[in-house]
């Protein structure tokens, strides 16, 4: 799908107040490592990712999430009224019901006739919501549009060590939570809308999906643990993505070596360079963040644009690839120009 008239007009994130790191929570699981003979360093060494964040205790994801938001009308210049369509893309949820959308929209004092509803799809959602809303845009059915979205990983890591400390807990249970180890907390908001209402906004082309959803069962998330394959995830992420990025070229035209920037979905340090040397990419274009706030589920991507902008890496005129992944597995690749 492609966009003549979408355009990004803000993004923003926020960060979460308590920064714990990688040996922190070693700290607190060394009686289980002990026991299984792991020497002190083995989650930052294989991830790469000296710390994350926590919000404070009781936060819920609709608060983050609305404060992301307000700041994405603020900075986008516009009336709030004007927001067609609100979409969250949050993983975590306050309640089963009511959406996460609506607890952010009344938040936020958005009119009435603003279209409010969440979408899930593991760590895509932010970039599925970008589609949504471009099409809705090209169709004339809103001018403007808001994503939000807010993640929390207290719990689940809180609730994975009072887990794995239990004497009882057998190795292959270890292996499969490592990965829920890497979690982090934040929030992003973007506001998309029509080019031709946004003389300084950066031009969004839309872009490719690729389905492998044959592995569906690779990660499987609950509110207070997340199982994961990670070995097997890896690879067969991987794969897609490359599948991905060959009907990028064929369908969008994609010149690689003209890419500007790689905008990745943040993971780790061997996630990272696996995928960019299967993609052949250039990894002085990769902006990372997750060496400092870890994997924050569909938040990751746009806090790391964000956090590129904000760092001057991304100047105007620019030409980036938005590259996601999910748990599924579905992966997407899109174009913007800054």
């Amino acid at each position: 799908m492609f966009f003549d008239n979408v355009s990004v007009a803000s993004i923003v994130c926020e960060d979460a107040p308590h920064r714990v790191t990688s040996s922190d929570i070693e700290d607190m699981l060394e009686p289980i490592l002990s026991m299984f003979g792991v020497e002190k360093g083995l989650l930052e060494g294989l991830t790469g990712i000296k710390a994350r964040r926590f919000w404070d205790e009781g936060v819920q994801p609709s608060e983050v999430a609305a404060l992301a938001g307000k700041r994405a009308i603020s900075e986008a210049g516009i009336d709030k009224d004007r927001i067609g369509v609100l979409i969250s893309t949050s993983v975590c949820k306050d309640y089963i019901e009511p959406a996460v959308a609506a607890l952010v929209h009344g938040s936020l004092g958005l009119s009435d006739h603003c279209f409010n509803f969440d979408v899930g799809n593991a760590c895509l959602a932010f970039l599925n919501a970008m589609q949504i809303i471009g099409n809705m845009i090209e169709r004339n059915q809103v001018d403007y549009g808001l994503i939000v979205d807010g993640e929390g990983s207290r719990y689940v890591i809180e609730k994975t060590i009072e887990r794995l400390l239990d004497k009882n807990t057998p190795p292959e249970v270890f292996n499969s939570s490592f990965s829920t180890l890497t979690l982090g907390s934040g929030a992003a908001a973007m506001v998309v809308g029509r080019s031709d209402l946004i003389p300084d906004g950066h031009p969004f082309y839309g872009g490719v999906t690729v389905a492998a959803t044959q592995h569906n069962r690779l990660c499987l998330g609950l509110p207070d643990k997340m199982v994961t394959d990670a070995k097997s995830l890896l690879i067969a992420g991987i794969d897609v993505a490359a599948k991905t990025l060959e009907r990028s070229i064929s369908e969008i035209g994609w010149e690689i070596d003209k890419l500007d920037h790689y905008i990745l979905h943040q993971v780790s340090k061997s996630n990272t360079k696996k995928l960019c040397a299967r993609l052949n990419l250039d990894m002085s274009k990769v902006f990372t963040t997750f060496e400092e706030f870890g994997n924050v589920g569909p938040a990751s991507l746009p806090i790391t644009l964000a956090k590129a902008v904000a760092a001057g890496r991304i100047k105007k005129g620019d030409q980036i690839a938005l590259m996601g992944m999910g748990s599924g597995i579905n992966c997407s690749m899109m174009k913007m120009v800054w």
